[in-house]
């Protein structure tokens, strides 16, 4: 399963913006209504978007995308996000990772290191260490979310407040310029915020398109968080971030 360069940034807009009209999709893309109903059909096929009244809707603001949907979007950025990001980190480190594509990407990026302590709630980034002996790993329990293939609620939480992590890597579901943080379900939230509560450095690891992306759940505001490793910022989140203290760390 894959979308072309046009499916995907179709794809990214709408989740910002909640409507496009396919008049509006032809207009910026400069394409056939034919071709954009291409997109739009097969976005739909694969139930990454709503047909609403002439043209595309956003899924709901309670509710992420699977996470079969959401594994391949924006590959290159995640991956270079990841090996920025790792690049840092020493060997023998303690780190707790998150939810979220992004932070499965880290986990990939980790198979050099050596002797880490990694504790995660996210089974997906539990079965990609399964092939690194060298990285000993820790499952939080909890409530299973099948769709999202990870670990929540307050046997979770209660799990990760016994530790002290070197490093807290967390993804999200949007931010905003006024609320910081947001994911698409309070649980999810929660499990950030401890993680970002139990750890000397808490990272956050996302691309651009999660600006603006209407997530209902706050997480945090920027303040809380050390560092951002990103793609691209506006010269106003660039300021934003300053003022909160968080170092910006954008890839190459």
């Amino acid at each position: 399963m894959s979308l072309s360069e046009r499916q995907n940034q179709i794809l990214n807009w709408v989740q910002q913006v909640d409507y496009l009209s396919i008049e509006t999709l032809v207009e910026r893309f400069d394409v056939s209504s034919q071709t954009i109903r291409k997109d739009v059909n097969h976005l739909a096929e694969l139930h990454l978007i709503r047909r609403q009244h002439g043209g595309i809707a956003l899924m709901s603001t309670a509710e992420n995308l699977p996470f079969d949907n959401r594994q391949y979007l924006n590959g290159v950025a995640k991956q270079k996000i990841a090996d920025t990001l790792v690049a840092q980190i020493p060997d023998g480190a303690s780190l707790i990772l998150g939810v979220g594509t992004t932070v499965e990407y880290v986990a990939k990026a980790l198979a050099n290191h050596k002797d880490l302590q990694v504790f995660t709630n996210n089974l997906t980034v539990a079965a990609i260490l399964c092939a690194f002996p060298s990285i000993q790993v820790r499952v939080a329990g909890g409530k299973l979310r099948h769709s999202h293939r990870d670990l929540v609620g307050v046997e979770t939480v209660e799990f990760l407040r016994q530790f002290y992590f070197d490093f807290g890597i967390i993804g999200c579901g949007g931010l905003d310029e006024e609320m910081g943080i947001l994911d698409f379900d309070p649980e999810e939230a929660a499990i950030s915020r401890v993680i970002i509560d139990q750890s000397r450095n808490s990272i956050l690891v996302c691309d651009q398109y999660k600006w603006g992306r209407k997530a209902m759940a706050r997480v945090n505001d920027f303040s809380h968080i050390d560092q951002f490793v990103t793609d691209v910022v506006t010269e106003k989140q660039a300021e934003l971030l300053e003022q909160h203290n968080v170092y910006l760390n954008l890839i190459d």
